[in-house]
Formats: structure tokens, sequence, C-alpha cells
């Protein structure tokens, strides 16, 4: 039988230093709390205390940094700048240690969590869970750090669940929130209910004349910014898309559809439409107005006109897309003639006068000539006024 001698190992398996180093680890503390209230402030900073007095006390410690995120959840790490500069460090071998409370505390995902620490192992970094009493690098850590990141998820989940439950309760009651810091025109009043900020509320009234006046969303954004008047959010520069949200918002007439949009997955935090997945609550007068319901309407009905129109509405005229050609259908668009001479002249032609094999017959219209037969038209519409109200009263029952 041969003669086998054992040559004990000298170095560490995971980290590559000699077992009879006396070189201290370096040693970093991470500390979460998931919100901004008072009493977890007060629970971040004593976390902070903490871990700096904890790694200090250790001989065989260095003390690096505690990192540490305030009011974020642990359900992603993507958003959470703290942990992932730490990871970052650890990585370019500033960190050979990391301190922190639980696995709750490092992240609620197991597919971060377990995915991070074996990043971190690959450099030989250990992350020490004090509550669960695990280091990472140990033989059973693995085992252990998957087990209580799957029930961490869990319990993440749980919370997630409970939250919407109680928010889809506060719909199906007619409650409704808002974003306040960034929805134009109200603010919480001391009842907790919608309040009207009255020069705010000029900035949409405004928004809505001018739509109804032919301007586009475009048009009205810019509009906006060039006169410094602050969005919805305390900015400078206007969107159109934010004067289409504003436009078509049932708030501003007093009604609320509650659950426009829902948390597809909690881990994600990623929301989506409501297109029928689940329910929507529709509360009639649950505030004050800012638009008469009616004029609202109007603008819901113009807003659909454009878009039937099938092209871009052009806003430069109270005649944009309201004058149809009585030969082939298509609207009229203006046109400016000898635009560099004092000949110029603004005509209005069908838009498909040069289209297609059958060009329109129809001829063109100078505005002058437009304005006058406007005019003649509501003065014939004014004699009739009584007859035409009776009309509109019979309609609407």
């Amino acid at each position: 039988m041969p003669n086998v001698t054992v040559i004990p190992a000298t170095r560490n398996l995971h980290t590559g230093v000699r077992n009879d180093a006396v070189a201290k680890r370096k040693t970093a503390g991470y500390a979460r709390v998931s919100t901004d209230s008072e009493e977890q402030l007060t629970s971040y900073e004593e976390q902070v205390d903490y871990y700096t007095n904890y790694i200090k006390s250790r001989p065989e410690w260095e003390f690096v940094n505690v990192y540490t995120d305030e009011g974020i959840s642990a359900t992603d790490t993507r958003h959470r700048s703290g942990f992932n500069q730490m990871v970052q460090d650890a990585l370019d071998g500033k960190i050979d240690l990391i301190v922190t409370k639980s696995v709750s505390r490092f992240a609620r995902n197991t597919v971060d969590s377990l995915t991070t620490v074996q990043k971190l192992k690959e450099k030989g970094v250990e992350v020490y869970f004090q509550k669960e009493n695990i280091y990472t690098l140990d033989s059973k850590g693995e085992l252990l750090i998957t087990i209580m990141s799957s029930l961490a998820q869990e319990e993440s989940r749980s919370i997630s669940e409970n939250v919407t439950w109680g928010k889809r309760k506060r719909f199906a009651d007619g409650k409704v929130s808002l974003a306040y810091s960034s929805f134009l025109g109200y603010r919480k009043g001391e009842d907790g209910q919608m309040e009207v900020v009255p020069e705010e509320a000029e900035t949409v009234r405004l928004i809505y004349r001018l739509f109804m006046q032919g301007q586009t969303p475009y048009a009205i954004a810019k509009y906006l910014t060039d006169r410094n008047i602050p969005t919805p959010t305390g900015k400078e520069t206007w969107r159109h898309r934010t004067v289409e949200n504003i436009l078509s918002n049932e708030k501003y007439k007093g009604d609320a559809r509650l659950q426009k949009c829902y948390t597809v997955d909690f881990l994600s935090k990623k929301r989506k439409a409501n297109e029928g997945e689940v329910p929507q609550y529709y509360v009639e007068g649950s505030h004050d107005a800012i638009i008469e319901p009616a004029e609202w309407q109007l603008v819901q009905m113009e807003i659909q006109r454009r878009k039937n129109l099938g092209r871009s509405h052009n806003c430069c005229s109270p005649f944009s897309a309201k004058l149809k050609c009585g030969d082939c259908g298509e609207y009229f668009g203006s046109k400016v003639w000898h635009s560099n001479s004092k000949y110029k002249r603004t005509v209005w032609q069908c838009n498909a006068k040069f289209k297609g094999e059958s060009k329109c017959a129809t001829p063109h219209l100078y505005e002058q000539r437009i304005k006058e037969l406007f005019l003649e038209a509501l003065g014939i519409l004014m004699e009739n006024r009584e007859e035409v109200i009776g009309d509109c009263r019979a309609v609407n029952g």
C-alpha cells in the first residue's frame, strides 16, 4: 500500500488569501429602509450608526463604508444606487466582506439575490447575514441563501397583494386619490379631498379654449412654453402628450375613472394600461369641476372628429379641417401665393386637387371670400336662432 502524505491547504479556497496572513478584511455594511416615514428614517439612521460601530469594534475587520438606500423597495435592485455602488466596489477589490441585517434587507427577489451573491463569490467577496447567521462562502451558505431568499420573495408578494387589495377596496368605495405633484389644477384639501387651485385651473381652461379655437396639442404646448407657464410638474417645457392628457382627463369635469392602470408584476413593478384585465370604477361628481361637463364633451367630440380626418390637423386658421370639398369630399387646405411679394395672398383649395388621375375640379377660394361667406351664414343662423335652438333642444330631449 503506497504511503500518502497530506499537504495542508495554505490558502483560503474562496479568497485565495494565505491562512496564516494577518491582514484585516476590508468590511462594509449595508442598510436599507423601504419607506420615507419618520419612524423608518429613525431606523435608517440607527442602522448606519450601528454598522459603523459594529465593524470598527472588530479587530480583524477594516472599516470601509456603510452603503445605504433610503425609501427604496428591495424587490428590484436596479434602482438601488447604494446597493449597486457597493457591489461595484466589491467587484473592484475594495471590499472583502459585506455585513447586512438579513436576507430581506439585501433583496426580496430570489434571482437578484442569488445572482449578486454568486458574482461576489467569484471575486472572493463574502456576505454575512446577521439575522440568519449565514456566511455565503460557507459550504451551507448557498443552500441557506436560496431558501431564505425564496421566503423573503413570498413575503414581498404577500405585502404587494395586501396593498393591491386595499387600493381596489378604496376604488370600489369611490375614494379618489391623485398624484397631486404632477396633476394640474388640483391639490389635496384640508379634508383630504380634491381642491381646485385657481391659478392652475385658469391654465386648464386656457388649454380647452385654445383647442376649441382650432389649435393642436403641439401648438398649445408651444404657446404655453413661450409664455413661461409651468407644466404640471413645474417644468418649463410643455409636451404635446401632456396637453392631450389634460384634454381627455375626465377629472376636469368633476368625475373620476379609477384603476386606469394596474401593476402587472410585483417584482418588476411594471404597470400596464387597463384594457379590461381588472375592474374599473367610474365615480360621477366626485369633486368640483374645472371644465363644465358639456364643454368637456364637446372637446372629446372634436378630438374624435380630428382623428377621423385621417390626416394631421393644421391649426393655422379657424377654418382648418372645417371646409369640405363638395366635389370629392376632401378637406380644403390653406396655401400662400406670392409669399415674397406685395401680391401675397392666402388661398384655400381642395387637398386632392392635384392628386390621382381624376383631379378635383373645385376652384380655389380666397380667405377674404371665405370670411364673407362665414358672416353671411352666421347672419342667416342668427335670424332663425329661435328655430335652431328649438331644434337643438328637441334633439337633446
